[in-house]
């Protein structure tokens, strides 16, 4: 093992360009698929006519594919459609479609385990069906979300390792490429990538505990 080599100037600044690729296609995906995830999770829990249909449709579709599947079918099917995407763009729009449908269900659930007995009483003392879900069930909902919202958000971080397989130059793109110059440098290499990937997903967990904490 060679941590000095592996660890030269040049290597470090190759990584860390892949990891800032690696936290801003996490970054944009994760406010894309919460956007996503809280209009469709609403809309089911609402139960639209047709729409909330159609929406439990396609989320149990793509929830029910492999991420993966869905990286390479966004990158390598949707030319045929007239629409090519570059290795980035095609790995925010899949994991913001594939994440969405995750999140909707985070928040359909969320929605969905306040007390009925608090809606009637809402409903009974004059407010419209809007009002109560905007004023009753989405304060509390959101605050029963934070957990599971916060270990999907880590889960998506770790899953843009997966777009790997689109050439993105992200963390483990790059990774991959310094261990491929020298066999020595693969243990330091992937070492550097845990601390990184771990540094990140555990100040979201210490956020997410604080965060719950306030909203309680």
């Amino acid at each position: 093992m060679d941590f000095i080599g592996a660890f030269s100037i040049d290597n470090v600044r190759f990584i860390l360009e892949g990891f800032y690729l690696t936290l801003k296609v996490a970054f944009i995906s994760i406010v894309l698929s919460f956007i996503v995830g809280c209009v469709l999770g609403t809309i089911r829990y609402t139960k639209l006519p047709v729409l909330s249909q159609i929406f439990a449709v396609v989320v149990e579709l793509v929830r029910n594919l492999p991420l993966l599947f869905v990286i390479i079918f966004t990158y390598l099917a949707m030319p045929q459609f007239g629409l090519k995407l570059s290795p980035a763009s095609a790995t925010i729009i899949a994991l913001t479609i594939f994440e969405g449908a995750m999140i909707a269900e985070i928040v359909r659930s969320g929605l969905k385990s306040i007390d009925k007995g608090q809606i009637e009483a809402a409903r009974a003392s004059g407010l419209s069906y809007t009002q109560t879900l905007r004023f009753i069930i989405m304060p509390q909902g959101i605050r029963r979300m934070v957990p599971p919202l916060v270990s999907q958000f880590i889960s998506l971080l770790k899953d843009t390792s997966l777009a790997v397989a689109i050439a993105l130059p992200e963390l483990m793109n790059h990774a991959k490429i310094v261990m491929a110059h020298n066999d020595e440098h693969i243990f330091p290499v992937l070492f550097m990538v845990a601390v990184l990937y771990f540094t990140v997903n555990y100040a979201l967990s210490i956020f997410a505990r604080r965060l719950e904490a306030k909203v309680v």
